[in-house]
């Protein structure tokens, strides 16, 4: 009895407690119920900020806004109307009406929601003398982008509606909200967004506003987004773009003393008005399924290359480095490099060179031959193949490349350096040294993307060092993120980058880059030829070469570095070599003294041709097909 009688008093006292800590737990820790409450006694009205303007290193406006009006429902306090004087109105559809109601009806009854967005001034003014007819509906006014220079769209990126998903996950915006979906308005969102004002209202059992709520103590008014300084220099990504119409490809310049972002061109591209307002969903739906041109795929930061004959000079400094090779380490050049028994087991030179080949002409000659001997030292020098290529692996990297570089900007691709796990699992046989003899030219394993290798040009113009590459400049009130102003050492000593550098000098003065000389000025470079292949139906159809150039200016404390990637280009001095060379001059000297080859590289046309010659191919397979 004793114990029955303990059991009941055991469970009351058990059940009293719970019951109490539901009631706390209720009433003084959460507020769930008092925000249900909140929401249907006060009304909320949002005060909606400019956000803040954007500028380019210079200080010119590259992002300003415009006024816009939605206009806005509340579905439960909509009441009988004349619904096609109100679509006649709104200029939309009875069908439209339903559609907009009943999205907005889903979403919250009792919440503001956008019923019909940005419209036009001439119709607000019409609007709003007839708005106190529809009850449950009225007009609210908020700012949207506008860009005057109609350059950079890449950079700048576009805002957007938030989508379902995001309202579930950040309870800050509500349905019909804009927000940053792409490039720097994405990135740095919550600083140009600044903060919504709030103005609260009582209602009566009725649902009828009958005043400010507590007086208005509550309210706030809404703060103004912060104002950002890009690191771009929009007069050269505005003449980089004008290069590169009618090409695929990407320009990346860098600060190799800061890793500031000078240009960062994708081509091509689109002018950034036209993700702006209503007629931003059609030009969305446009270049999202334009698979040819990619007009909204970021080539700079995404689009993953064989870097070509410019990671001969990373191969360079590793074997100094390792110590496999001197300055004075010659090689025997064949017109090309032998590395098996098979007729095709032969790396072929462009370069004309034959006989003795040093490391100074080498390099400004783009020996494969030199370079393919360089490479085999630098993995044979370790006990095993695996140890050789990981080894290696660990000093590619150490250039920033295989890797997310950490940019400010949302998107991005971190490459690819293979290491010796992974040849392990590409190799089902023993391999050695040769087996991967393609990455001694940059055309095997490796891939980079333009701003890895523009920041790779950076850190061999910085002898040996690089500051992560970023966007932003300067954002008001706020301190930059520490990281972007922290040195990141390469594996490689810094006296080993001098003859390297003069090598690089020695292709404007004797070697592939000759023609793109720029009199007066010292620049650094290597060419690029990167093999190109696309596969139709299971075969391998080779296309036009791509066009590469890497190269920093001037010699002795650069100002400059960039990358220069063309598809379709040919070889690496045809077409990224001049429009190299134009960028550092545009740069540095404000203008170019060769407006021939500007005039040349502007009008080039490689697109279309290319686009034929793809569209030609596959028709012919098609019909052998048949």
């Amino acid at each position: 009895m004793k114990s029955r009688g303990f059991l009941l008093i055991f469970f009351t006292v058990l059940t009293g407690i719970v019951f109490i800590s539901r009631l706390f737990y209720l009433q003084i820790i959460s507020d769930k119920y008092k925000k249900e409450a909140d929401e249907i006694a006060i009304k909320k009205k949002f005060t909606f900020p400019e956000r803040g303007f954007i500028y380019d290193r210079k200080g010119v406006l590259l992002v300003a806004n415009q006024v816009s009006y939605d206009v806005m429902i509340i579905p439960r306090e909509v009441k009988p109307l004349d619904t096609m004087q109100f679509c006649n109105l709104l200029k939309i559809s009875k069908s439209d009406f339903i559609k907009k109601y009943n999205r907005a009806k889903r979403y919250s009854p009792r919440l503001a929601s956008v019923f019909l967005k940005q419209l036009a001034k001439d119709d607000y003014a019409y609007l709003q003398e007839k708005m106190y007819k529809f009850n449950g509906f009225y007009i609210q006014k908020r700012s949207i982008r506008n860009y005057p220079i109609k350059s950079a769209a890449n950079v700048l990126g576009y805002i957007s509606e938030v989508n379902n998903s995001l309202l579930k996950k950040d309870k800050y915006y509500q349905q019909g909200e804009l927000i940053g979906f792409s490039g720097v308005e994405k990135q740095y969102e919550k600083d140009l967004r600044g903060v919504k004002g709030v103005k609260r209202f009582q209602k009566d059992k009725f649902n009828k506003i009958i005043g400010s709520y507590k007086n208005g103590t509550l309210d706030t008014l809404p703060v103004v987004g912060k104002d950002l300084t890009l690191t771009l220099d929009i007069k050269l990504q505005e003449y980089g773009e004008k290069l590169m119409k009618n090409k695929r490809g990407a320009i990346v310049a860098i600060e190799p003393s800061t890793g500031e972002i000078l240009a960062l061109v994708t081509a091509p591209s689109y002018d950034p008005n036209l993700m702006v307002g209503r007629r931003r969903s059609k030009y969305s739906t446009l270049f999202i399924n334009d698979s040819i041109n990619k007009p909204m795929f970021d080539r700079g930061l995404k689009a993953r290359y064989a870097p070509g004959s410019p990671f001969k000079i990373v191969n360079a400094l590793i074997a100094l480095q390792e110590e496999v090779i001197t300055t004075n380490t010659s090689f025997v050049c064949s017109g090309g490099y032998r590395y098996g028994k098979r007729t095709h087991a032969f790396m072929k030179c462009h370069c004309g060179t034959h006989g003795k080949v040093n490391f100074n002409r080498a390099i400004f000659k783009s020996c494969n031959a030199y370079f393919s001997n360089t490479y085999r030292r630098i993995i044979e020098k370790q006990d095993t193949p695996e140890k050789g290529i990981d080894n290696w692996s660990m000093h590619v990297k150490s250039f920033g490349l295989g890797n997310y570089l950490g940019v400010d900007l949302p998107v991005g691709d971190k490459g690819f350096i293979p290491d010796g796990d992974y040849y392990n699992r590409f190799y089902p046989f023993k391999w050695r040294a040769v087996s991967t003899i393609s990455n001694a030219i940059g055309q095997g394993q490796v891939e980079t993307t333009p701003i890895q290798l523009a920041n790779m040009t950076a850190a061999l113009a910085n002898r040996g060092y690089y500051y992560t590459p970023h966007i932003v400049k300067k954002i008001k009130g706020k301190i930059l993120d520490s990281k972007f102003t922290l040195r990141k050492l390469t594996t490689i000593d810094a006296p080993y980058f001098e003859p390297v550098i003069e090598g690089m000098y020695q292709v404007f003065e004797r070697g592939t880059g000759k023609a793109s000389k720029v009199k007066g000025l010292k620049i650094c470079g290597k060419t690029g030829t990167v093999q190109n292949y696309i596969r139709r139906n299971g075969q391998k159809i080779a296309l036009a070469d791509h066009s590469i150039f890497i190269a920093f200016a001037p010699k002795d404390n650069p100002k400059i570095a960039l990358a220069v990637f063309i598809e379709n280009g040919g070889y690496g001095s045809q077409y990224a070599a001049p429009i190299t060379s134009l960028m550092i001059e545009k740069y540095l000297f404000g203008k170019t003294k060769k407006p021939y080859l500007e005039k040349r590289m502007r009008s080039d046309t490689l697109l279309q041709k290319e686009y034929r010659k793809i569209l030609i191919l596959r028709d012919t397979i098609e019909k052998i097909k048949q």
